[in-house]
Order: structure tokens, then C-alpha cells, then sequence
């Protein structure tokens, strides 16, 4: 055991670990079913407000569109009148599993930093002390992160999604009627997907903490980030150049974070093992 290593973190077994680990998962998914729960009983707020908020012509992301249109003089182009979907229910018990399915991603949303939290519990007592304090706020980042990318996906791509395929027709005698779990997927899985691709700084810490990644292998490989930033961000979006550049813009600006953030990783760390060869001499 580290002489710097607190004595009351004794060695543990391997079986010991896994017991660790297995309290900290159960925790974790208490801490889910907890949120799910919450947002099963308000089932209303859930579905009318949130997952079919994007599909309401009168939805804060359009109204602001509308206003950003008005104010660069597009008139009311940008303006949405209406999104001509209707959403019906296939199979006998689609809205409980939906009810149910719609409740974990919630209560999966909400629970996040205490899942995160209890993740961190685990692995700290592996670190020295001041692995510890250089990743002291890494917690609060990596929610904030998740936290920005939900409200992003849910606020910018899940609207633009929902409003041009609920408005893409290939001709006037086909109405688009969209199925309950289609629509949920859409929406939950956008938000989600989002949420995950905001982490993309914290596992470049991660992966330059272990050597995996170096701040000149981002930089060398930048345009083929870029690439693959414009892969996802269509694959993600709407087929159409607007919604993939408001998409790819962020994910750009995390990834140059992520370099910065590689940086200064490394540059600690080689401090670090300077100082303990010094001390070592």
C-alpha cells in the first residue's frame, strides 16, 4: 500500500472488489428506479409537456426561431405554423411499455449524477492523493457535460428532427401518421445520444490519464475528429445542412476543449513523475 494512502483503505481481494463494486452498482440502479418512479407517477408532465413538447408548433425552441428569423429580416419564414403528425398506438400494450420505457431514460436522466457520483466512490480509493485533487471537480464537470448535452438534444436537435420529418412528405395523398414508439425513440434516443457525445472531454482526460491518447495525436488527427464529427452529426440529425452544422458546431468546440484539457493532463502528470524521480534521487 502507498505510504501517501490513507491507512484505513486496506488491500482488497479481487472478490472484495467485486463485492464493492456490486453495492455501488445496486446503488446506482436504486437511484434510477427512484427517478423512473417519480416519472411514472407524473406521467402527464412526462409525455404533454416534455417528450410531446417538440411536436407543438408553439415549442420555446420554434418561438425563438421565429424571433431569430424576424430579427436577421426573414420575416415570418422562420416561423412554424403547424407540424402535421399524428401519433397513434399499434399494439395493445405499446403506451404502458412506452410509459415504462419513457420513465427509465427519465429517472436514467435524472439520477446521472448520483450514478456518476457513485462511480467516482468507487475508483478513489485506487488514486494517490493528488490524483485525487487534480480530479477533485471532474464530478461536477462531467454532469454539467451530460446535463448541457440533454438540453441540447432535446432543446435544438429533437425539434429540428421532429419538425422536418413530421413536415417531409414525397406526395400530398400520404399523411404522415407515426407510430407511439417511433416518435419516443426518436426523441429519447436524440436526447441521450447527446447527452453521451458531451462526455467526449471527460474520456479524453480519461484516455490521456492512462496513455492511451497524447495532446499531438488529437492535433494530429483533428481533420479526421472533423470528419467523423460530420458522420455523426448526420447520422444524428436531419438530412439536411443546417441541422448537421448546428450539430457539428459543439461537438468541434468539445473535441478543441478536449485537446486543452489532454494538455494540461499531461503536462501535470510529467510534473508528477518529475517529482518522484527527484525524490527517488
Amino acid at each position: 500500500m502507498p505510504l501517501d494512502q490513507p491507512l484505513e483503505e486496506k488491500e482488497m481481494s479481487f472478490l472484495d472488489h467485486l463485492e464493492e463494486l456490486r453495492w455501488h452498482i445496486v446503488r446506482s440502479v436504486i437511484a434510477i428506479l427512484i427517478g423512473a418512479i417519480v416519472a411514472f407517477i407524473y406521467d402527464e408532465i412526462l409525455f404533454d409537456v416534455i417528450i410531446f413538447g417538440p411536436k407543438d408548433p408553439h415549442f420555446i425552441t420554434y418561438r425563438a426561431f421565429c424571433k431569430i428569423g424576424q430579427w436577421v429580416g426573414l420575416s415570418d419564414q422562420m416561423c412554424l405554423q403547424d407540424i402535421p403528425i399524428k401519433i397513434i398506438n399499434m399494439t395493445m400494450g405499446g403506451q404502458f411499455n412506452m410509459h415504462m420505457w419513457s420513465s427509465i431514460v427519465a429517472g436514467f436522466i435524472l439520477a446521472f449524477p448520483y450514478v456518476l457520483w457513485e462511480i467516482w466512490r468507487f475508483l478513489r480509493p485506487a488514486l494517490y492523493p493528488h490524483e485525487r485533487k487534480n480530479a477533485s471537480g471532474l464530478l461536477a464537470y462531467a454532469s454539467l457535460l451530460f446535463l448541457a448535452g440533454v438540453a441540447f438534444g432535446y432543446f435544438i436537435i429533437g425539434p429540428l428532427s421532429v419538425n422536418f420529418l413530421g413536415n417531409y412528405r414525397i406526395s400530398d395523398e400520404i399523411s404522415n401518421t407515426i407510430n407511439l414508439s417511433s416518435y419516443i425513440s426518436t426523441v429519447t434516443t436524440v436526447t441521450l445520444a447527446t447527452g453521451i457525445l458531451f462526455e467526449l472531454p471527460i474520456l479524453i482526460y480519461f484516455f490521456t490519464r492512462i496513455g492511451l491518447i497524447t495532446p499531438e495525436f488529437l492535433r494530429k488527427y483533428r481533420r479526421h475528429a472533423l470528419v467523423l464529427n460530420l458522420l455523426v452529426s448526420a447520422i444524428i440529425t436531419p438530412p439536411d445542412i443546417i441541422s448537421q452544422i448546428i450539430v457539428a458546431m459543439p461537438l468541434g468546440i468539445l473535441y478543441e476543449i478536449g485537446i486543452l484539457v489532454s494538455a494540461r493532463t499531461a503536462k501535470r502528470q510529467l510534473a508528477a513523475d518529475n517529482k518522484s524521480l527527484i525524490k527517488k534521487a
